[in-house]
């Protein structure tokens, strides 16, 4: 199947590490000019490195002029952007207990703000163009809450109601907007939330991978590179009709309908 992203520009945030640089992959193969974003120098060479002929940008998303900065020198450097996809940011993981009011800002700068600064000024510039999609890399933790990830898991859901909005509001100027909710996968920022499940439940970080891995019905954790396959056909305009939609990408670790 011909996705038809040959050529269009793809802007990843986050796209240095883990589903953003799988991401980055994805695109390459299918003929897209790829920038990918990170806070990290370092961690945007590695990655270019291994991806060949990409645009690098290193920025503090959270910091909303920043943002709206990096977008404008993505466009004056590459091109008008086509397609974005949110990976940028994640909550660190603490317990219910250690939750405080400077936490929960904390979660929702680095989640949900790392990625409304870039949504905001990109999609008024894809409505006057009468074009883009955007991509949101959200996480199953906005639909299922979890002791160590609640601040996290609400950022996730305000993320996901943004999405909803924002894909209604827009529809109409020929914008589209997606999220994708994987669970837990292979990935350097997984590893880092089962240090502290584990330190939770008073066990080793083997047991805790052990029973996270006990809840796919397929006996294993999927790979980054399977979900990077869901982002990019969302990207593509074989899928125009799911704009608002929030897919689930968890391989049926959470069977729920909610």
């Amino acid at each position: 199947m011909d996705l038809k992203l040959k050529g269009s520009i793809v802007l990843i945030t986050g796209g240095s590490k883990g589903l953003g640089l799988a991401c980055a992959h994805a695109f390459v193969a299918e003929g897209a000019r790829v920038a990918i974003v990170s806070r990290s120098q370092e961690n945007l060479e590695k990655a270019r490195s291994q991806l060949g002929r990409v645009e690098t940008f290193a920025a503090d998303l959270c910091v909303p002029r920043v943002a709206a900065e990096m977008v404008d020198a993505v466009e004056k450097r590459v091109g008008p952007i086509d397609v974005l996809v949110n990976s940028a940011g994640a909550a660190r993981r603490v317990g219910a207990e250690d939750l405080s009011p400077e936490t929960w800002r904390a979660a929702m700068d680095a989640k949900y703000f790392s990625y409304i600064n870039v949504i905001d000024p990109l999609i008024k510039r894809m409505a006057a163009r009468g074009r883009g999609t955007i991509v949101n890399i959200i996480g199953s933790g906005g639909k299922v809450a979890t002791p160590t990830h609640i601040g996290g898991g609400a950022a996730n859901a305000a993320l996901q109601l943004a999405t909803a909005g924002l894909a209604n509001a827009y529809a109409s100027k020929g914008v589209r907007v997606i999220g994708v909710n994987p669970g837990p996968t292979k990935t350097d920022r997984v590893a880092q939330g089962l240090v502290a499940d584990a330190k939770r439940e008073g066990i080793s970080e083997a047991e805790a991978l052990k029973r996270t891995v006990q809840k796919f019905p397929t006996g294993r954790m999927p790979e980054p590179e399977e979900i990077a396959d869901v982002v990019v056909f969302a990207a593509s305009e074989r899928a125009r009709v799911l704009t608002g939609a929030i897919l689930s990408a968890d391989a049926a670790a959470n069977p729920t309908v909610v």
